[in-house]
């Protein structure tokens, strides 16, 4: 019997793409992340599947590398598997293809939580779907390290407000958005000059509607190093991989 996987193939949108025809993060991890939710449908643990009983998936990491740009015209395929759980963590990983040729790999990390408290759970309240799911223990790709260094001799680049177009149905800041926010800290002109290698964003806190952010950005050798700042909290951070 061979190993699960979920492949579907996208075709991509105009308004998916950059000022330089090149799938735009934002909307790579948007359908990575779709991706994610019709395997956890066809596994019995989706949104439908646990909101009746105040249960859902958050996002906690992502990290992504690029084999090259995805450019305007292509379709994509993905192919996305759980891996067994460690304590409150699913993983899942993400080989993404066009035309036969990877071009992107993901992993990501995600919490299973009670929605009306936020409380971390186990993977054993999920009952039957857990028991039953057919957990793959190869990965596609895997980060350094998930943890991201923080920002110590940054700058702020800019300031914005969490507004209604930024959220989705747990009522805060989409996680694939997040990728806008950071990428919106480099101009043009220094994204026309480097591609991007790989990045990583990981979510600690939840900005909700109304909430002020700030962007923070510190340069380092191979990129930079992003925050996302509510008053004196990160809410999250980002490290961004430039080619040589």
């Amino acid at each position: 019997m061979s190993e699960y996987a979920h492949l579907k193939t996208y075709d991509l949108r105009y308004s998916d793409f950059d000022y330089k025809d090149e799938l735009r993060p934002s909307a790579l991890l948007g359908v990575v992340q779709e991706s994610a939710c019709l395997s956890a449908d066809e596994l019995g643990f989706g949104y439908d599947d646990l909101k009746p009983q105040d249960l859902g998936f958050i996002i906690v990491n992502t990290y992504v590398e690029l084999a090259r740009p995805i450019k305007l015209g292509e379709a994509i395929t993905v192919e996305t598997w759980p891996l067994p759980p460690r304590m409150v963590y699913f993983e899942r990983d993400y080989r993404v293809s066009s035309g036969g040729e990877e071009v992107a790999a993901a992993a990501s990390r995600w919490c299973l939580v009670d929605l009306k408290t936020f409380t971390l759970l186990r993977p054993e309240r999920m009952g039957e779907a857990h028991e039953k799911c057919p957990y793959r223990s190869d990965k596609a790709v895997a980060p350094a390290s998930w943890k991201i260094p923080r920002v110590k001799e940054g700058r702020e680049v800019y300031r914005m407000l969490v507004a209604n177009s930024h959220c989705d149905h747990y009522f805060h800041a989409n996680n694939a958005r997040y990728a806008d926010f950071y990428f919106d800290c480099f101009t043009m002109e220094e994204l026309s000059a480097r591609a991007v290698k790989a990045f990583q964003i990981t979510y600690e806190k939840q900005a909700k509607e109304g909430s002020e952010l700030t962007l923070w950005r510190e340069d380092v050798p191979d990129g930079a190093l992003l925050e996302i700042r509510c008053g004196d909290d990160t809410l999250s951070q980002c490290r961004v991989w430039f080619t040589a």
